[in-house]
């Protein structure tokens, strides 16, 4: 099975491999009445807090999450523990139990990570990849891009803070902000800050950076090259080359004093 929506594919994995879209059913949920998308600018950050929360429990509620017997979610679980509030933020994590090869992380502090990701690498670099998407979260970039999102789609069909509240997205504009969302990517520089913010979070666990750099060279293994040219060039087309980011996340391991697993 794949994500039922085009992901929050943000950051490190927007390189996804198998990124998928599907049509979305609409309900009879209703959203507050004639607002117009020139008043968005008046979203707080609150208010783009709750649309993110609505939308990841949207999202929790149309994907297979792994229950907590599951193997996968048990495997996250232990790699988390003690990271529910890390570096002045609240987090949670959950598994989708789809073959898309992504993570993605939100700015209310959601984590999902897919299983096709957690099957093709090891804890380490499953950790340093979650790592890379907490630092999106940190520097604002998740809250950023969801911002756009809201102001470009969502909002011009009329959603907006109304005394102070947030109005209610229906099926129909939480399918068109994440579309939105997913179209969306992350400047260089904001990677780049990202993969350092990873590295740093990997030394913070006290486990050895040098799986930052594992974690882009698998990534480059299974997309076949794709930074360098191919069919899936396109992937790769909004980041920092993946081949350039091996090497940069290396040197710096390298720099201090850290050795290449052999695992």
């Amino acid at each position: 099975m794949k994500l039922k929506i085009a992901t929050i594919a943000l950051g490190l994995l927007g390189t996804s491999i198998t990124l998928s879209q599907a049509q979305i059913k609409l309900n009879s949920k209703t959203i507050g009445s004639a607002t117009k998308a020139v008043q968005a600018v008046t979203l707080s950050n609150d208010d783009v807090i709750a649309y993110t929360k609505e939308y990841i429990t949207w999202m929790d509620e149309n994907n297979p999450v792994a229950p907590a017997d599951n193997e996968l979610a048990q495997r996250l679980t232990k790699l988390t523990s003690g990271l529910t509030n890390y570096d002045g933020q609240t987090l949670n994590f959950k598994v989708y139990l789809v073959r898309d090869v992504n993570a993605f992380a939100c700015a209310d502090g959601s984590v999902r990570v897919c299983a096709g990701l957690m099957e093709v690498m090891s804890d380490n670099e499953v950790l340093g990849v979650i790592g890379h998407e907490i630092g999106h979260v940190k520097n604002m970039d998740s809250r950023d891009a969801f911002k756009t999102a809201l102001l470009t789609s969502a909002l011009k069909d009329g959603v907006s803070s109304q005394g102070g509240t947030a109005a209610t997205l229906s099926d129909s504009q939480l399918g068109e902000l994440g579309e939105q969302v997913a179209n969306m990517s992350f400047s260089r520089k904001q990677e780049s800050v990202a993969d350092d913010y990873g590295y740093k979070f990997l030394k913070d666990n006290n486990v050895n950076p040098w799986y930052m750099s594992m974690a882009f060279e698998r990534l480059q293994e299974l997309s076949g090259g794709a930074s360098d040219g191919g069919a899936a060039k396109k992937l790769f087309s909004s980041h920092p080359d993946t081949g350039k980011r091996v090497t940069e996340m290396a040197k710096k391991a390298e720099k201090d004093g850290f050795t290449k697993p052999t695992e």
